[in-house]
């Protein structure tokens, strides 16, 4: 269905986060991980330095695409945010979520880009890339547009990168497909998480597959928009969250085989 190879689909170890805390934790989880098929991970919510999670991932047959960073540590101080990465032997960092900023505030909101835009050329300058996730509080309006497309209108392509994500996206409102045309050249990173509705009228997250994302869409969307990463997220499973990952990495191999 596209030229996706397997090995570009990653795991959101935020996913495994209560399975991450210590050193002995994150060995146990990184063997059950690549067991399922997964060659690659996204390290958040890890409890363990970069260098030590990283020889322990790579012992366990693991490589790491990307890691996100807390927002504080982004906006105060990017040097030191290469410095870990370089550590972690990475190339790609994300900001997670957008703490303390009023969204309802014009100022906050524009001081906000003006932090991005900021650390993106800090980490572009020493070759690392950084890439903003959002949730679906970037959908309220900003004027005519929505905070999403104000952050990226008011930043430099090559300064911020996209880390779209797709229930969030589809929770605010927008179109996942659409916005990950937009994003065109601009997104190393794509999250992939489904969305499901409960019969109790409340939205949930969902495996890959069992819920209502048009996946061969959002997935053909992403190979012409020249996406690097296929990193699968699921913030809260009903089960066994590594019933979960295994039930979303065979879905997407499925579909990367057709």
């Amino acid at each position: 269905m596209t030229s996706f190879k397997i090995d570009q689909v990653a795991l959101q170890l935020y996913t495994l986060r209560d399975f991450c805390k210590t050193p002995t934790d994150l060995a146990a989880t990184a063997q059950k991980v690549r067991k399922i098929g997964y060659q690659s991970v996204q390290i958040s919510g890890v409890g363990v330095q970069p260098p030590e999670a990283k020889k322990i991932l790579n012992e366990a047959g693991l490589t790491i695409c990307a890691t996100h960073e807390s927002s504080d540590f982004i906006r105060q101080d990017p040097e030191a945010v290469c410095e870990r990465l370089h550590q972690a032997g990475v190339k790609h960092t994300a900001f997670p979520y957008p703490s303390g900023v009023d969204f309802g505030d014009e100022t906050s909101v524009r001081n906000l880009a003006r932090q991005l835009e900021h650390a993106g050329a800090v980490l572009a300058k020493r070759g690392f890339t950084l890439s903003y996730h959002n949730h679906a509080i970037e959908f309220v309006r900003f004027g005519p547009l929505t905070v999403l497309d104000y952050i990226y209108q008011a930043t430099s392509p090559d300064h911020l990168k996209a880390e779209l994500d797709t229930y969030w996206i589809q929770y605010g409102g927008g179109d996942p497909v659409a916005w990950i045309e937009k994003m065109s050249g601009r997104m190393s990173l794509l999250h992939l998480k489904d969305f499901a509705f409960l019969k109790d009228g409340k939205a949930a997250f969902a495996e890959i597959g069992q819920g209502n994302l048009n996946w061969r869409r959002i997935l053909a969307a992403a190979e012409k928009s020249g996406a690097e990463w296929l990193i699968i997220e699921q913030d809260t499973c009903a089960g066994d969250p590594f019933d979960s990952i295994r039930i979303s990495f065979d879905y997407i191999q499925k579909l990367l085989a057709e």
